[in-house]
């Protein structure tokens, strides 16, 4: 019954296009659909059962939580009911005329006109329910938030085109019913055999009853005198409902009763991933804090990983009562792309996030957690299995950056972190080598595990950092993530070996380096100190210090950090972040056997030829030089003469 005229509304702007994506077959199964709207439904029952700790009175008199599924052949119609927390009015054009809010821009320019890297993107961007115009030509939707009288219901209805329609009306129960009303194409949706296809296969786990009215066989009637055909009849159905599934959550189950199927489709409901996860882990753990971790490697990182509004997928229950989504108190930040459930059987029902900052059975389920997953892959680091080794490869080349912010962020399990990176070497291009793996090539006499980091890995093999390691056969870690020069900060040393970053401070190879070079370093500081003098006060504005130096070989000049300071890369970095930084000079070494350096002995224009060998090391180590109009212009003059 309408209690008033519907009201016309346009979708947002983007949600046009996606629905013309969807009804041209974005999903390459389109047998997902049920999956999305039954997980939608699901997740109203459950924000029902949290707000009912405190509102008893929105369960009414309906205590029994479920979600139906009802179909109509002579109408061609698919409902799926749900009694759950329901919706406003507004609530109904805010959450169904919008693509999450966070995500719609990124949906949009990711979309590829690739059907099934297309299909995987819906559920993760929270677009899940428009995934019911792949088989409905109109979807209506009639609603009544939970605690509100019946009067206060909502229908919204659409086409899937540029607008939508939203009245008010009366609806005695609470919850939504969403209609779909199917294309002649997709009737088989309409069979009950199909439905429970559907429904074993993608949501068995759902921990409340999925239910379908009982279907009897009724024999047909037939005139006196004829004969009775045999099985003339057909399937009728009954005023009763059973669950289609086994209505049990997944994760309090013995794990040895549970398929890898099993596992992998509650993962991907939980998720809204079409991708099979890379690893899990499923444990009970008992003793001063008792709980339940079902915790889930993905095998792709989210569109938003390196965003602020990145959250841990990992969703919160307190004795099976679902508690909240999200809740990134249950794992470090530097894991945020694992996924799963926590069951707690000791937090109090009417826990919050403020609450679970404080609560030391949190810290305890945390620090349980990061145990589990840092366990659970170095499992698959060391594994000899060919499938655990593609699977690591997969997830480091995923996540490695990732997991890098951990040596900043937790310190108690800094080793276990480095233990787990994965690096490009000056010898080797692929990202496969360990700390242990560099440590076991190291050379007779080198006490120190060398590393530069670049902005790129092309910036890093070609730094003119290496060329003294290059010559001397030394290996070198490269590191080009934008997070590693932040995160090596933390790192003094692995397993008892010293960290040494190349292009911070003088070059000290130690016993590498024989007396003979050490020497040739100090007669060449000698002669050059009139030339030093000089492109000292030239460079003033820009470096702190000029001196000579053996590291390099082929190239005329390089740039040099200081200890504890900032490098050029870091600087560049909190300079696009837009923070304020600083003030910090470069060191510039210069090579004493480069014809260019020697030049400057004798040239008419030392002041230009010092500004390019400075703003040349600038390039090379993957800047621009401050003022890159003046450095071309010191170059023609000097071409020019």
């Amino acid at each position: 019954m309408s209690d008033q005229n519907p009201q016309k509304h346009s979708f947002q702007a983007e949600v046009a296009q996606l629905l013309h994506l969807v009804t041209h077959s974005l999903y390459s199964n389109p047998e997902i659909f049920l999956r999305e709207l039954i997980s939608n439904a699901s997740d109203a029952c459950d924000k029902l059962r949290f707000e009912g700790i405190n509102h008893p009175e929105y369960y009414e008199n309906d205590p029994e939580l479920h979600v139906r599924i009802h179909f109509d052949k002579e109408q061609k119609t698919l409902t799926i009911s749900d009694n759950g927390i329901g919706l406003t009015e507004q609530e109904a054009i805010d959450n169904l005329g919008t693509i999450a809010k966070s995500g719609t821009k990124d949906f949009m320019s990711k979309l590829s006109g690739d059907q099934k890297a297309d299909a995987q993107l819906i559920g993760q961007f929270g677009v899940g329910f428009y995934s019911g115009f792949i088989v409905a030509e109109k979807i209506t939707v009639e609603s009544r938030h939970a605690g509100t009288a019946a009067s206060d219901g909502v229908r919204w209805i659409s086409t899937g085109t540029g607008e939508f329609e939203v009245e008010q009306v009366t609806k005695e129960s609470r919850g939504t019913d969403i209609i779909l009303h199917l294309r002649d194409d997709a009737l088989e949706y309409l069979e009950a055999h199909k439905v429970k296809q559907i429904v074993n296969k993608y949501s068995d786990h759902i921990s409340l009853p999925i239910e379908m009215q009982k279907e009897v066989w009724q024999q047909d009637e037939v005139a006196e005198g004829e004969e009775a055909q045999e099985n003339a009849g057909s399937m009728v159905k009954t005023d009763d409902w059973e669950a289609i599934n086994s209505a049990s959550a997944l994760w309090t189950r013995n794990k040895n009763e549970i398929t890898e199927e099993q596992y992998i489709e509650f993962y991907k409901n939980l998720s809204h991933d079409f991708e099979a996860p890379l690893a899990w882990a499923h444990n009970r753990v008992e003793g001063s804090t008792e709980y339940t971790q079902l915790l889930y490697i993905p095998s792709k990182a989210a569109h938003n990983i390196f965003t602020r509004e990145a959250k841990a997928g990992i969703k919160l229950y307190v004795k099976r009562v679902f508690i909240m989504d999200e809740a990134d108190n249950l794992i470090p930040n530097y894991l945020r792309f694992v996924q799963g459930v926590v069951d707690s059987a000791d937090l109090p029902l009417n826990v919050s996030r403020e609450l679970l900052q404080e609560s030391r059975d949190v810290k305890t389920i945390r620090e349980g957690n990061t145990r589990r997953i840092l366990t659970m892959l170095d499992g698959l680091a060391k594994s000899e299995d060919e499938k655990d080794q593609e699977n690591f490869k997969q997830f480091y080349a995923e996540f490695g950056s990732v997991i890098k912010e951990g040596l900043g962020e937790d310190f108690g399990n800094r080793e276990r972190i480095l233990k787990l990176l994965r690096f490009s070497t000056s010898n080797n291009d692929e990202v496969s080598t360990s700390l242990a793996d560099y440590k076991a090539r190291m050379k007779e006499g080198q006490k120190a595990i060398y590393y530069v980091t670049a902005d790129s890995l092309n910036a890093a093999k070609n730094s003119p950092q290496l060329e003294l390691f290059k010559k001397k056969d030394i290996e070198v870690l490269l590191m080009a993530d934008r997070v590693d020069e932040w995160s090596m900060e933390f790192v003094n040393e692995f397993d008892g070996t010293p960290m040494q970053n190349v292009s911070k401070g003088a070059v000290d190879l130690g016993d590498l380096q024989d007396a003979e070079e050490k020497k040739a370093l100090d007669v060449a500081a000698e002669q050059f100190k009139p030339v030093v003098d000089k492109m000292t006060d030239s460079l003033k504005a820009k470096t702190k210090q000029v001196r000579v130096t053996t590291r390099l070989v082929d190239s005329p000049a390089c740039l040099v950090t200081g200890e504890g300071e900032l490098s050029p890369q870091l600087i560049r970095m909190l300079k696009q972040a837009g923070q304020a930084i600083p003030e910090s000079k470069p060191i510039l070494e210069i090579n004493p056997e480069h014809p260019l350096v020697k030049k400057l002995e004798s040239s008419n224009q030392f002041d230009d030829l010092a500004h390019v060998i400075f703003d040349q090391a600038v390039i090379a180590e993957g800047g621009l030089p401050e003022n890159p109009a003046e450095y071309v212009k010191r170059i023609n003059s000097l071409l020019l003469k």
